[in-house]
């Protein structure tokens, strides 16, 4: 175990991912205390399960149009500047929240939050290998996966307590101060630390086109479009249903729903500190499908508890296949496609499984007021299972080390050449038919 251990801490010998890990760290704390408030404050001025849903969805859905028409800003323009800006962004808009007067007002600044958000996290994950060895790439996602899941575990207990004892508005003002705190710790990364090569345009249109055919084209990355697609439409309903179960279905109130929060990120943890001793023993492909196998316990579990304490138990083992998961995607969509298409790829990415969550917070939300919450859960245990064959299938024969700079898409000193033969769009439709 301390081997082990010591060979998971090896990233943090390394100053500039030792800064992006507590700027991670500090940010996400804040954020999931806010995020607690956020569903709590709509919850009860509203009580609808739709006004929840919206919470949720506009919180993403502008990183669906990043990555829809955005992404590739990633690759072109400096990655360290727009998570720099991405976090001033959030902290003005968590400021400005104790002065929401209405629902409205909430939903509007949330989706500016998460414009932000939608820059900040794929430059994050594009960054990484940059900043590391190689061969340290799977310890310094499992790294950054346990900070941001260490603030799942302990960050909605206090949310729902600060709350409960002191209103929304203390969590909104932490949240502010936590992305202040953040953009410190950034400001000490060299710039270059977190991009080899930056590609040059040959077009916006035909640049966000090449971010869609790296997706199709590479199986890694396909493995990711799928089966975390699936994945994502099965928390989505979940989420949604999430505070119902906890306070109208196990009376638990909202500490029950802190609990419920906790419990996950608990999971998410251990999960993500797991996962490199599971990806030296079963793979990535095995890894991959046994993670989403638990999530689906998980979900079906909770969905069937008979109160919040065996809920929180199994949401606990749903957590842990989410943290090894999400570190399998990480892995594979780094590993999947070369630095200089990596933002584009990413964003891609992040856009398509989004929005799946973003229908399933709807359906999860229209499906709640006609049936309750743990026919939401059952359901969503479901698509997890279906998930997990994808994953474990499409996941095979994944390459161990990163790709090559592919010849379209050199660093920026180079000027690009134009490829022979049919243009990207051409591939698109070849590939489509």
């Amino acid at each position: 175990m301390r081997v082990v251990t010591r060979r998971q801490l090896a990233p943090l010998a390394l100053p500039g991912f030792r800064y992006l890990l507590y700027a991670t760290l500090g940010s996400s704390l804040g954020t999931l205390i806010a995020g607690i408030a956020l569903a709590i404050d709509v919850k009860d001025t509203t009580n609808s399960g739709p006004w929840v849903a919206a919470v949720l969805v506009v919180e993403f859905l502008p990183a669906v149009i990043v990555g829809l028409f955005l992404g590739p800003l990633l690759d072109r323009l400096e990655r360290r500047s727009l998570m720099i800006c991405a976090d001033l962004v959030r902290a003005v808009v968590f400021a400005a929240l104790p002065f929401a007067s209405n629902v409205e007002t909430i939903v509007a600044l949330a989706f500016v939050a998460g414009l932000a958000t939608g820059f900040f996290r794929p430059a994050v994950y594009a960054g990484v290998p940059n900043l590391v060895p190689e061969k340290q790439l799977p310890e310094a996602n499992a790294l950054l996966q346990i900070v941001e899941n260490a603030s799942w575990a302990v960050g909605p207990l206090i949310g729902g307590l600060l709350v409960a004892g002191a209103g929304p508005n203390a969590a909104y003002w932490i949240n502010s101060l936590s992305f202040v705190v953040s953009v410190v710790l950034l400001r000490r990364i060299a710039p270059e630390k977190l991009q080899s090569e930056r590609a040059l345009t040959r077009g916006h249109w035909r640049d966000l086109g090449d971010g869609f055919v790296a997706v199709v084209r590479s199986r890694p990355l396909l493995a990711v479009l799928v089966a975390w697609g699936l994945g994502n439409l099965a928390i989505g309903a979940a989420n949604v249903a999430e505070i119902f179960i906890a306070k109208n279905t196990f009376h638990a109130g909202d500490v029950g729903y802190g609990l419920l929060y906790s419990a996950i990120g608990a999971g998410l943890v251990l999960g993500s500190f797991l996962s490199t001793t599971v990806l030296d023993r079963l793979g990535t492909a095995g890894t991959y499908g046994l993670s989403l196998l638990a999530m689906t316990a998980g979900l079906a579990g909770t969905g069937l508890s008979p109160n919040v304490w065996v809920g929180a138990c199994f949401l606990l083992l749903s957590g842990v296949g989410n943290g090894c998961a999400i570190v399998c995607n990480a892995l594979l969509v780094q590993r999947g496609v070369a630095d200089s298409a990596r933002g584009r790829a990413l964003t891609v990415l992040m856009s398509a499984t989004l929005v799946l969550a973003g229908i399933g917070n709807a359906v999860g939300g229209l499906v709640l007021d006609r049936t309750g919450p743990r026919v939401v859960w059952v359901g969503a245990a479901v698509l997890a299972f279906v998930g997990a064959i994808f994953g474990y299938t499409l996941a095979r024969g994944v390459p161990d080390e990163l790709p090559s700079p592919e010849p379209e898409l050199r660093r920026a000193e180079v000027r690009p050449v134009e490829p022979e033969g049919e243009p990207d769009w051409a591939l698109w439709a070849n590939w489509a038919s």
